[in-house]
């Protein structure tokens, strides 16, 4: 067993987180428009506001660490490391996706690069993320899964079920209430008797607490101090983190229970924004070197639509193949 230093936030890390939450925000931006266009099709959840949950947990996770999420997933498996153009693709319904074009947005997965999903079903992915963090004990290996869930998601019966054995078995899982407000379209004022979700975990007498989601380095503290807790082997962690998604639920979502006056109050909040004014205070880059960011971001975003859109649609006799159906399935023997 060992246990990681925390890590410092240098220059070159506030620069990457830029570049990073910049790059999906743009992506994301993207995929709207080519929604627009019916170029992705069926629903499209955007992270748009939330990026510090995922800059913040990656810089708290090791090597093997896993994660696991629900159907807002386009940008995460980009954070682990899968490649962006195959992320698009996949969107795009191709053939070089990251699920050849059967997955979509809300299915995106790489077991190569420890990304589980991407779950349609609400609250659905919380015992899975329980599961392989099981999976990580069972075989002795020194890794923590990071399962997140949305707030509306914590009213699912699946969710205190696994509250519950995570305890038992004290499992090396960090559970993440992504707190944006509003769950699909009512908000946790009219959902529950409070809105300090994260005091759900004290009935369980799981460590818990609340964090800012605005915060990159507000989000790294709170990941790491619960990561390191469960490689100790002293169980899980729930946290709350209070963020704000800048776009609707999904793209059919007309917003009637919010103002823009509210989304405008948040908007002064962004995450992007914050780190940007750090750099700029800090004198860690010059404007030309913020420019060359930019440019580097809006290149990539094309290179990845150039690449999807260049693609092949998967062969329509292929319709039907992974599914239980098909003869001869080598996962299930007769």
């Amino acid at each position: 067993m060992y246990l990681m230093a925390k890590k410092k936030i240098t220059k070159a890390v506030y620069l990457k987180w830029y570049e990073d939450m910049l790059f999906w925000r743009k992506f994301e931006d993207k995929t709207s428009a080519l929604y627009i266009q019916q170029k992705i099709r069926g629903f499209l959840h955007l992270y748009n506001g939330q990026e510090a949950i995922l800059t913040g947990s990656l810089f708290a996770m090791e090597p093997g660490d896993k994660m696991i999420t629900a159907y807002r997933n386009h940008v995460q498996p980009i954070g682990m490391g899968v490649d962006p153009r195959k992320i698009m693709a996949e969107l795009m319904g191709k053939k070089t996706g990251t699920s050849e074009g059967n997955g979509g947005s809300m299915h995106m997965f790489s077991k190569e690069h420890h990304f589980y999903g991407g779950h349609g079903i609400v609250g659905g992915q919380i015992p899975l993320g329980a599961g392989l963090a099981f999976g990580d004990k069972y075989a002795g290996r020194n890794n923590v899964t990071y399962c997140y869930m949305g707030d509306g998601a914590t009213r699912q019966g699946a969710f205190h079920e696994t509250m519950n054995l995570a305890m038992l078995w004290k499992l090396p899982v960090v559970f993440v209430i992504e707190n944006n407000g509003y769950a699909m379209g009512t908000s946790v004022e009219r959902t529950a008797n409070h809105t300090d979700i994260w005091k759900l975990g004290l009935g369980y007498e799981m460590p818990c607490g609340p964090v800012d989601g605005m915060d990159p380095e507000k989000v790294y503290e709170a990941m790491n101090e619960a990561t390191e807790r469960a490689r100790k082997g002293d169980g899980p962690t729930l946290l709350e983190i209070r963020t704000y998604r800048y776009k609707g639920h999904s793209m059919s979502d007309a917003q009637h229970y919010r103002t823009k006056d509210e989304v405008a109050e948040y908007q002064l909040k962004d995450p992007i924004g914050k780190v940007l004014k750090i750099i700029k205070d800090k004198k860690y880059a010059t404007a030309k070197q913020i420019e060359e960011i930019d440019n580097r971001v809006k290149n990539l975003v094309k290179e990845c639509v150039d690449f999807a859109d260049e693609s092949p649609f998967p062969e329509p006799e292929n319709l039907y193949a992974h599914v239980y159906s098909e003869k001869d399935y080598p996962f299930i023997k007769n």
